[in-house]
């Protein structure tokens, strides 16, 4: 199962290239179309090859290789191809990379510590983890070594992909600069909002909501629906004959909501109900009917059950809730400060045609 595991993240490497220009998942970024897209084909080849390559994959220890040998499996192809195009060139060394001096000397590892090299190009730790950290969550889950060894091999092989290309096609030169402006934008936001909250501004905050605020009254009605007034005087005239309210709204109310219920509406405060039924409510003393009341539903006997003041929230229910509100207001805040003081210039109207966002053959050079 372990042997099957690995391949299958070692699958993973000749398709996730694609993600190389995406940003970490834990920063707020904007993915463009063409990586969506590219993205999108390759988890559809890694789904559909895994559990080939799984079954198929030749053991990268020097273990035996599985009963069926797939040649055209994605690895091997892979394997064959940086073969061919390394006939000349410095070959890739499966022996640990040589670690910088004060790694090797005093055990100290940073993002910088390389890991392992392809042609003389460092693979560093640091690179390793941004790339562990964008893996679907699948993966993520895998044994601490299986996903070291996975997430190595797709790096190494990225290299050896990106290594084929002379140049960097215009497209990659503009995402890689939408890229470093969002991861960029990305960690400012992540300093607003950090510096936006602390334990005095969510007291603050909660107080500003709730500690001067006029108590809430809540209400428990009950009512019978009839459609014409006629009905609900009959209906008052049965309860001043003494027939109990709920028994009246079984039989008589043609809501089916409250109807079953004995006519009763639960809890509710100002504004939840048509304003019609809310003003009869409101005036109402505990345990007295209304005279008929009529709404777009039709006409209303009400009887008001029993009233409370609705109590606040504590503040550890909506803390949540406060924080998000003060990160989002601090960064609106920040933001429409510097779009204040810079100097912004736009693009006159007409003078881009908006369709133009979807013609993909201005990236060609």
């Amino acid at each position: 199962m372990l042997k099957q595991t690995t391949a299958l993240v070692s699958g993973l490497a000749l398709f996730a290239f694609a993600n190389v220009a995406q940003a970490d998942s834990h920063i707020h970024t904007d993915d463009t179309h063409a990586e969506a897209a590219t993205d999108e084909h390759g988890a559809a080849q890694m789904d559909e090859h895994a559990d080939d390559m799984a079954a198929d994959m030749p053991d990268e220890h020097g273990d035996e290789p599985a009963a069926n040998d797939a040649h055209d499996s994605t690895a091997e192809m892979a394997d064959e191809h940086a073969t061919e195009d390394s006939h000349e060139a410095a070959p890739m060394a499966d022996a640990p990379a040589e670690m910088p001096a004060e790694t090797e000397m005093t055990g100290h590892i940073t993002a910088q510590s390389v890991v392992a090299t392809y042609n003389g190009t460092p693979i560093t730790l640091g690179q390793m983890i941004i790339t562990a950290s964008q893996l679907p969550p699948q993966y993520q889950q895998l044994p601490p070594d299986v996903l070291f060894t996975g997430v190595l091999d797709q790096l190494i092989q990225q290299q050896a992909l990106a290594d084929t290309v002379g140049h960097d096609p215009l497209r990659v030169t503009i995402a890689l600069e939408n890229e470093r402006r969002a991861l960029l934008a990305g960690e400012a936001v992540d300093a607003i909002m950090q510096a936006a909250v602390n334990d005095d501004a969510v007291a603050s905050a909660y107080a500003s909501a709730f500690a001067s605020a006029a108590p809430v009254i809540e209400y428990n009605a009950s009512h019978v629906l009839v459609a014409t007034q006629e009905e609900a005087m009959a209906v008052i005239h049965r309860l001043d004959a003494g027939e109990a309210f709920a028994d009246l709204a079984r039989e008589l109310s043609s809501d089916p909501g409250s109807g079953t219920n004995g006519g009763n509406l639960g809890w509710f405060a100002a504004g939840m109900m048509v304003e019609p039924f809310q003003n009869a409510v409101s005036m109402l003393d505990v345990g007295a009917v209304s005279v008929p009341i009529e709404t777009q539903f039709g006409w209303h006997v009400i009887m008001l059950d029993d009233t409370r003041e609705q109590q606040p929230p504590a503040l550890d229910e909506i803390r949540g809730e406060i924080i998000s509100q003060l990160q989002q207001d601090a960064l609106e805040q920040h933001l429409a400060d510097l779009t204040e003081a810079a100097q912004i210039i736009r693009p006159e109207p007409g003078a881009f045609d908006p369709a133009l966002l979807s013609d993909l053959t201005l990236l060609q050079e």
